[in-house]
């Protein structure tokens, strides 16, 4: 075999090895955007719609504070249309009305998004009590810069709201957090 056929040898395997890491990292960059198209599609087609919120302030030493999520929507009464219908384990689409700048209210549960009517918020009952059901819907955190989990958690909690995206299709993500009607902290991504 002649050197510039070895050479020409060594190249093209070279070059296989080198498109074979790259397709690699392709492969694992499309995996981890999954979730950032997904959020992104969330938060440009859904409505933003404030929620009452019940705020703990906890700690992460890794990505600093944050209020933990504990919205009023989560705990519905059962004389909601149609909250007596289901059990623990449901996945549930509540049907909310927003009335002006205030929270957002759930007005009725259906197990299809169809039946929810034209603002509604998936989720799944977590409990059901006697006189209510528990709903977690899967928010139940809001990240802030070091310091302001505090000042979050001296607040009057009537003073907050949580703005959260709600897709057509009752996916959902928080995106502002609002103080006195007033954009706090923002969590969106654009």
């Amino acid at each position: 075999m002649s050197s510039s056929a070895a050479t020409s040898s060594s190249q093209s395997q070279s070059r296989k090895q080198w498109l074979r890491w790259a397709l690699l990292a392709l492969i694992q960059l499309g995996l981890l955007s999954i979730p950032l198209f997904d959020r992104l599609s969330v938060q440009h087609s859904g409505t933003a719609v404030p929620l009452a919120v019940v705020p703990v302030d906890p700690r992460d030493l890794l990505r600093g504070d944050y209020v933990v999520i504990n919205l009023a929507i989560g705990t519905i009464s059962k004389t909601v249309p149609g909250a007596d219908k289901f059990r623990s384990g449901d996945r549930v689409f509540v049907g909310l009305k927003s009335e002006g700048a205030g929270a957002a209210v759930p007005v009725l549960i259906a197990r299809e998004r169809a039946e929810a009517g034209d603002l509604a918020i998936a989720g799944t009952v977590r409990s059901v009590l006697e006189d209510e059901i528990r709903v977690d819907y899967g928010i139940d955190a809001f990240f802030l810069p070091e310091g302001e989990g505090l000042e979050i958690e001296r607040m009057d909690r009537s003073r907050i709201l949580l703005e959260v995206a709600v897709t057509e299709d009752g996916r959902s993500l928080p995106v502002n957090l609002l103080v006195d009607g007033k954009a706090f902290r923002s969590d969106a991504i654009f």
